[in-house]
């Protein structure tokens, strides 16, 4: 009986697989080959300190190292830690620096060492990505995915030879979050990097970086909403309608969504909760 939906599941999946490659709405995108091993000019919004207005700038990316990916940025989101970063709140908040961590980027060149890449790839940075080494007690913790390999360097701004890859005028920008994604360009270590099959437009896949990631681990990860249950989610928003939709896929039998902006419970519906809350219509506690 397993054997034969499987099979079944599997035929569908390839099915969905090559309509979504013959549908995709966006044309294959290939690096430009003589770039590689190349200092790279390209625009980029730089943050001069907090709560100063992003300026465009035309900074240089430095070819990637060991280890390293250089990619062209394709597709943004924004994301409050970016803000959070540029209003002065975050404690490991480098000026100058390159913000964004929410993107869709192509590959354009790999550094040495880098096998399981190459130029042409699609992929989503991951500004907390996982080694997958057999001695890192963190990536075999079923517990965690806070894997430190680069993890210092990175609150640092620098790449993980503490280094930076952007410069301008002469002088270095820092890295943000290991990703960098509000410039043309940007470098990553080749660990940052989750590979998105080349049919998914990166204009969707861009939200897989934080927002909707972040909803969806919630569900599954953390809180392991199980079939029938009942969730509350409160707030509409990227992350919140990430929790909805994975809670629903996980077979929840009550959805309540709160928010204090009604106009947000039409998505809220859309994604699987099944009663909306107007939290700025209720009294007492």
């Amino acid at each position: 009986h397993i054997s034969y939906h499987a099979a079944r599941l599997r035929t569908k999946a390839a099915q969905v697989r090559a309509e979504a490659r013959s549908s995709a709405p966006h044309t294959k995108r290939q690096p430009d080959p003589t770039t590689a091993a190349k200092p790279i000019v390209c625009k980029a919004m730089v943050a001069y300190g907090p709560k100063q207005p992003l300026k465009c700038e035309m900074i240089t990316v430095d070819p990637p190292k060991r280890g390293e990916v250089r990619v062209k940025v394709i597709a943004n989101a924004l994301c409050h830690t970016d803000v959070y970063t540029w209003e002065g709140s975050d404690p490991e908040g480098k000026f100058p620096s390159i913000l964004g961590h929410e993107a869709g980027a192509v590959v354009e060149s790999v550094g040495e060492g880098v096998y399981d890449l190459k130029p042409g790839d699609h992929i989503v940075p991951c500004y907390t990505p996982q080694c997958n080494e057999a001695e890192c007690i963190f990536c075999r913790s079923p517990k965690t995915n806070l894997c430190p390999k680069i993890r210092g360097t990175q609150g640092q701004g620098v790449m993980p030879d503490g280094t930076t890859r952007f410069s301008l005028n002469g002088e270095p920008i820092y890295h943000f979050m290991g990703c960098s994604t509000f410039s043309e360009y940007t470098v990553l270590a080749a660990i940052s990097c989750a590979k998105v099959d080349q049919a998914a437009p990166l204009e969707k896949m861009c939200l897989l970086g934080c927002g909707v990631s972040t909803g969806w681990g919630a569900v599954w990860n953390t809180c392991k909403v199980e079939n029938g249950a009942s969730v509350a989610v409160f707030g509409c928003g990227a992350v919140g309608l990430s929790v909805i939709q994975a809670a629903k896929l996980s077979g929840a039998r009550r959805i309540i969504a709160v928010d204090l902006n009604p106009n947000k419970f039409t998505a809220a519906r859309a994604m699987g909760a099944t009663d909306c809350v107007d939290a700025s219509s209720v009294e007492g506690p």
